[in-house]
C-alpha cells in the first residue's frame, strides 16, 4: 500500500506522484471521495489511473491511495439472476443503499450478498485429498443451476475439516491440512479480471450450439465453445439477435454484456428476461444469466473492465463444467473507451485513431472462449462461446474493430441494412456470411439426423446463389424470358427467403425453431428440387 498525490486530471485520466512500488493494474483510491481506479502506465515516477467513475471536482494536490490488489470478481453463489455494472457493483442493492436512480461516486458496495446463507452439501470427507479445481461441495444457487464450490487455484491439501449446512458466502466450510499449513476454505474465490483461469486443456469445438434461429442453424452455425461476429449498421438487428442466442440458445448459462449500448436495451432485458420460460429447465431464463450493464450514460473507462468482468464469471461457470454463452453488446464501444483512454495517454494512433494494440486485445478476449478440460483428480468439460456485436459507423465493415474481429472469430454474421429496410429480419445477409464450423457441425448432424441434412443444406444455399444470379436477367429482360427450370429456381429461392429465413422473434411460435423442425421446413421447402 502507498500514497501519492493527483498531479494531473484529464477526463476519467489521473496522473499521480509518490505512488512508489506500484505496480501495472493495481487498483487505487483516488482523491478524499476515495474513486475506484486502476493504474494503467508508470512513467518517470508518475502513475496513470483509468479510474471508473466519474471525476468532476477532482483537482491537483488530493491524495491517492494504492491497495496492493489487482482489479478482481469475487466468484461465489449469488451470481446468477444479478446485475452488476462494468466493475461488479450489484445495481440493485446500489440503488437501495444510494437511494438514487444514478451512479453516486466513491459508494464502497460488496459485489456479492454476505449474509445471506446458502445450504452447503459436502462432496468430499475428511482425510480425501483434494487438488485445485476439485469439487468440494454443491450448492443449490438457482432452481435451475446447481452451484459446484471449487477448491481455488493453485491450492491443494488434505481435508481436515468439512462442514454441512448453512453458511454465508465468507464463512469457511473446510479446513485444509496444506505443505504452507493449515489453510480455511470459504465458498467464495477472487480471481483478477485480466488474467485467465488456469486449465487442465483446451479442446476442439465440435458440438453445435443451438439457437433455434433457422438461419444460423442451418447456413452459419457456431459450435460450442466457439466465436462468432455479428457486424451491422444502426437499426439493422444486432440486438435483437443477440437477445434471441441468450434467450433461446442450449447453454447452461448465460453472460450478457450490455457495454456502452442505449439503456432502453438492457431495460428491455430486465423486463423480458424474467417473464421468458427455458424450454430446457421449465424456470424463468433469469435462472441462469448474468447480467452486466454499463450503459452509454455511465463512466466511460468501466466499460473497458466490464467485458473482462463478464469473461472471468463465465470462466468459473466453465470450470464447474457447464456450457457457457457470452454475449458482449457491443465490442465497438468497449474499443471506444480504449481509444479515448489511448488518446488521454498521448499514444501513437493506428487506423482511425484506435491504439495499436487494439488487435491484440481483442484477440486476447476471444481466445478466452473456447472448450476446456477443468482442473482437477474428476476433469469436467466446460465451454464458452463468445459472440460480439460489432457496431461500424455507417456500416462500413472495412474499419479497424470489424477488421480485427473477423481475423479472430471463425463465424460472421454480416448484417444487411437493405433486408432489415425490407422487414426481413433476422437480417443476416446470407451471400456475405460464413461460418467456418459448417463442415465439423455438419458431418455432427448428419449423424444425428441422417446423411440428407447437408445435401438439403448445400442445395438450399446453391438456390439463394442462383436466385441472385437470374434477378440480374429478370431485371433486364423480365420474369418470361427464363426457362421453367430457372422459374421453379426463383420460387424455391423466394420460399426459402420468406418462409425460412425471415423468422418473427416477437411471435410466440417463430421465435424459436426447434432442429427437427428446421429439417421438416427445409425438406417441404425442397421437396421439388429433390
Amino acid at each position: 500500500m502507498a500514497f501519492g498525490t493527483i498531479e494531473k486530471v484529464s477526463g476519467p485520466l489521473v496522473t499521480a506522484s509518490g505512488l512508489s512500488g506500484a505496480k501495472i493494474h493495481e487498483i487505487c483510491k483516488v482523491s478524499e471521495k476515495g474513486l475506484i481506479g486502476e493504474i494503467i502506465e508508470i512513467k518517470k515516477g508518475l502513475v496513470s489511473i483509468q479510474v471508473y467513475e466519474e471525476t468532476a471536482g477532482i483537482g491537483p494536490g488530493e491524495p491517492v491511495e494504492s491497495t496492493g490488489a489487482p482489479l478482481s470478481v469475487e466468484l461465489a453463489p449469488g451470481l446468477l439472476t444479478e446485475m452488476f455494472d462494468g466493475i461488479q457493483r450489484p445495481l440493485d442493492t446500489f440503488m437501495n443503499q444510494t437511494e438514487s436512480d444514478f451512479l453516486e461516486r466513491g459508494v464502497t458496495i460488496d459485489p456479492l450478498n454476505r449474509q445471506k446463507k446458502w445450504t452447503f452439501m459436502p462432496q468430499v470427507k475428511v482425510r480425501d485429498n483434494v487438488q485445485a479445481g476439485d469439487i468440494l461441495g454443491l450448492v443449490q444457487e438457482t432452481t435451475a443451476i446447481e452451484h459446484k464450490v471449487m477448491v481455488p487455484p493453485g491450492v491443494k491439501g488434505t481435508v481436515k475439516e468439512i462442514m454441512v449446512g448453512n453458511y454465508a458466502i465468507t464463512e469457511p466450510i473446510c479446513l485444509l491440512e496444506t505443505a504452507e499449513g493449515e489453510q480455511r476454505l470459504t465458498m467464495m474465490q477472487k480471481w483478477p479480471v485480466r488474467k485467465p483461469r488456469p486449465t487442465a486443456a483446451k479442446l476442439n469445438p465440435g458440438e453445435p450450439l443451438v439457437t433455434g434461429q433457422r438461419v444460423i442453424d442451418t447456413f452459419f452455425p457456431v459450435a460450442k465453445g466457439g466465436s462468432a461476429a455479428v457486424p451491422g449498421p444502426f437499426g439493422a438487428g444486432k440486438t435483437v439477435v443477440q437477445h434471441q442466442i441468450a434467450k433461446w440458445s442450449d447453454v447452461d448459462i448465460v453472460v450478457y454484456v450490455g457495454c456502452g449500448e442505449r439503456g432502453n436495451e438492457m431495460k428491455d432485458v430486465i423486463n423480458e428476461f424474467p417473464e421468458l420460460i427455458d424450454p430446457h429447465t421449465g424456470e424463468s431464463i433469469m435462472e441462469r444469466t448474468v447480467l452486466i450493464a454499463n450503459t452509454s450514460n455511465m463512466p466511460v473507462a468501466a466499460r473497458e473492465a466490464s467485458i473482462y468482468t463478464g469473461i472471468t464469471i463465465a470462466e468459473y461457470y466453465r470450470d464447474m463444467g457447464y456450457s457457457v454463452a457470452i454475449m458482449a453488446d457491443s465490442t465497438s464501444r468497449w474499443a471506444e473507451a480504449l481509444r479515448e483512454m489511448s488518446g488521454r495517454l498521448q499514444e501513437i494512433p493506428g487506423d482511425e485513431g484506435y491504439p495499436a494494440y487494439l488487435g491484440s486485445r481483442i484477440a486476447e478476449y476471444y481466445e478466452r472462449a473456447g472448450r476446456f478440460r477443468s482442473l482437477g483428480s474428476e476433469p469436467r468439460e466446460g465451454s464458452i462461446t463468445a459472440i460480439g456485436a460489432v457496431s461500424p459507423a455507417g456500416g462500413d465493415i472495412s474499419e479497424p474493430v470489424t477488421q480485427n474481429t473477423l481475423r479472430i472469430v471463425k463465424v460472421f454474421w454480416a448484417l444487411d441494412s437493405m433486408l432489415a429496410q425490407k422487414r426481413h429480419f433476422p437480417s443476416i445477409n446470407w451471400l456475405n456470411s460464413y461460418s467456418l464450423y459448417e463442415d465439423q457441425i455438419n458431418s455432427y448432424l448428419d449423424q444425428l439426423m441422417g446423411p440428407r441434412w447437408s445435401e438439403m443444406v448445400n442445395e438450399a444455399m446453391a438456390i439463394l446463389q442462383e436466385e441472385s444470379r437470374l434477378e440480374e436477367i429478370v431485371q433486364l429482360v423480365g420474369m418470361d424470358s427464363l426457362s421453367q427450370k430457372d422459374r421453379l429456381t426463383m420460387m424455391t429461392a423466394r420460399s426459402l427467403r420468406q418462409d425460412y429465413l425471415q423468422q418473427n422473434a416477437f411471435d410466440d411460435v417463430d421465435t424459436y425453431t426447434s432442429r427437427n423442425k428446421q429439417f421438416k421446413m427445409l425438406e417441404n421447402i425442397l421437396y421439388f428440387e429433390f
